[in-house]
């Protein structure tokens, strides 16, 4: 069993205290994984995925975001980045946690895994920061063309201008996520695009502080976020001898049902990237970690790994 601790420290915004998990192996650490979680969840839905990282002599690591999970002052906050410059301040919460896993695990290979939005905040990082990780894992991943991208921008900007940054306007979410369960056969309830097993999709749809819709100020940040990602000149800043594996499921409306991941894999072939691996699972949707094969996905996921360690 993992040596489970949960930690803070205060957020890059200067009023935030963002909450961490760490899973620690019983034997001594061969690695980290920092997992960086997606939008409208929290990184406690991570610890089956931790422990079996743990089993195999890895810590692994995560917080929750500004605005999700444990890390917020007060509800009106959820799903809420802040006023000004969000997204970056996520990221750099992200770098303030490698910076700390660093201090504490100085000797083995970091790896920075994300999913979903934690993919794109990854994307993001290792553009910003490309010499901190040794590997790069994104689960989930997608890239909307960037018109998309900046008309969905001015949209969210028109309505914080009228309502507020911590409005949750449903026309934005109905075109940020609404048109995810078009592709799923007779649904039961408007999550069942995340996985395969309902199990997992019940207790997401019971958690208090998942799918919770999200504000226009975050939907005005991950837009940034996509932005920043499709541009060629912030994938020229990534380590060109950084190993990055895409996993993805083959219905996962994300993904544009498996046909972005590879699109997005041959944007970082395009400049320069040297060691590219993308594996798409038949079948699967959005959350390739709690899916239904998801032992074959950890295993893949760990092998991987190990092969570039």
């Amino acid at each position: 069993m993992a040596k489970i601790k949960d930690f803070h420290f205060p957020s890059s915004n200067g009023r935030n205290s963002i909450h961490c998990r760490l899973w620690e192996p019983e034997t001594e650490p061969i690695g980290v994984v920092q997992m960086v979680h997606g939008v409208a969840e929290h990184i406690a839905r991570y610890n089956d995925f931790a422990e079996f990282l743990t089993q195999h002599g890895f810590v692994a690591v995560g917080d929750d975001h500004l605005g999700h999970g444990q890390s917020v002052n007060d509800p009106s906050e959820l799903i809420w980045f802040d006023e000004t410059d969000g997204w970056s301040k996520v990221v750099r919460d992200e770098k303030t946690l490698h910076d700390k896993m660093k201090v504490e695990y100085p000797n083995v290979p970091h790896v920075l895994l994300g999913h979903s939005m934690g993919s794109f905040l990854a994307r993001t990082y290792i553009g910003d920061y490309p010499d901190d990780f040794d590997l790069c894992i994104l689960s989930g991943t997608g890239q909307q063309p960037l018109i998309i991208c900046r008309a969905g921008r001015m949209m969210a900007a028109r309505d914080i201008r009228k309502n507020g940054s911590k409005h949750r306007s449903p026309q934005l979410n109905g075109m940020a996520f609404g048109s995810y369960l078009k592709g799923i056969e007779n649904p039961i309830g408007p999550n069942d695009w995340i996985c395969r097993d309902e199990a997992v999709i019940r207790a997401y749809d019971a958690d208090p502080l998942c799918g919770i819709p999200g504000s226009s100020g975050l939907m005005y940040d991950m837009m940034t976020g996509l932005v920043t990602i499709g541009q060629k000149n912030h994938m020229q800043k990534m380590r060109k001898n950084l190993p990055v594996l895409f996993i993805a499921g083959e219905a996962d409306p994300v993904g544009n049902w498996g046909k972005d991941v590879p699109r997005v894999a041959g944007m970082f072939r395009a400049v320069g990237m040297q060691d590219v691996t993308v594996k798409i699972y038949p079948g699967a949707r959005h959350e390739v970690l709690n899916e239904l094969n998801r032992q074959e996905v950890w295993d893949d996921v760990l092998q991987w790994i190990q092969k570039h360690i």
